[in-house]
C-alpha cells in the first residue's frame, strides 16, 4: 500500500523519475564493471528494455490487423479528409507503466547480481555484438512501420498559437465596451457601448 501510494504520487514527476532510473541503470553498469561478470544478466535486461521501448513506440491498435486479420493495404489517415475525426496517438505501453516496468526490471537485475546462480561465464563481446545486431534490426523494422503508416510516437506538447485566447475587434467578445470590466446593459439586455 505504502509504495503504490508513492507510486501514485510520481505519476505527475516525469522528468525525476527517469533520472531516478538513469541512476539506477549506472548504479547496475557500474556493478558489472566492477565486478567484472553477470554479462548474461545485463544482456537480458538489454532485452526487456528493448521490448519495452517497442511497446513504448507502437500503438495501441496495430493499422495492420483489421478484425484479428493482417492486411498490409490498411493505412492510418494522413489528412483530414482522409480521417472522419482526429483522434491523437494511443500508445501500446503508456509512459507511466513503461517506467515502472524498466524501473522494476533494473532493480531486479541488480538484486540477481548478488547471486552467484547467475554469474554464467560468456564472452561478452559475442553478447554485445548480438545486441547491438538485434536493436539495429528492430529499430529498422519500427521505423519502417511508423513511416509506412504516417504517424509519429513522440509529442512534445500540445501546440501553443500566438494570441491563443486573447479577443480583439470590435466584435472580438470578451471585455470590449464594458467599464471597469463590468458591461453596461440597456434595453432589452442588449451591452451599451460607450465610446
Amino acid at each position: 500500500r505504502a509504495i503504490q501510494y508513492w507510486l501514485d504520487k510520481s505519476t505527475i514527476h516525469i522528468f525525476p523519475r527517469w533520472i531516478l532510473f538513469t541512476i539506477l541503470l549506472a548504479l547496475f553498469f557500474l556493478r558489472i564493471y566492477l565486478i567484472q561478470g553477470y554479462f548474461i544478466v545485463a544482456y537480458g535486461l538489454g532485452i526487456f528494455l528493448l521490448n519495452n521501448f517497442i511497446a513504448f513506440l507502437s500503438p495501441l491498435e496495430d493499422p495492420n490487423d483489421v478484425g484479428g486479420q493482417r492486411d498490409d493495404g490498411l493505412s492510418l489517415p494522413s489528412t483530414a479528409k482522409e480521417g472522419k475525426e482526429y483522434r491523437p496517438f494511443a500508445r501500446r505501453l503508456p509512459e507511466f507503466k513503461f517506467w515502472l516496468a524498466c524501473s522494476r526490471g533494473v532493480i531486479t537485475s541488480i538484486v540477481m547480481t548478488f547471486f552467484s546462480v547467475f554469474d554464467v561465464p560468456v564472452f561478452w563481446p559475442i553478447l554485445l555484438m548480438y545486441f547491438g545486431v538485434l536493436f539495429f534490426m528492430t529499430m529498422k523494422r519500427q521505423i519502417a512501420h511508423m513511416y509506412k503508416h504516417k504517424y509519429v510516437p513522440i509529442s512534445f506538447g500540445k501546440h501553443k498559437y500566438k494570441d491563443a485566447g486573447r479577443e480583439t475587434g470590435e466584435y472580438g467578445g470578451g471585455m470590449a465596451g464594458s467599464i471597469a470590466g463590468v458591461p453596461q446593459y440597456g434595453a432589452g439586455g442588449a451591452v451599451n457601448r460607450r465610446r
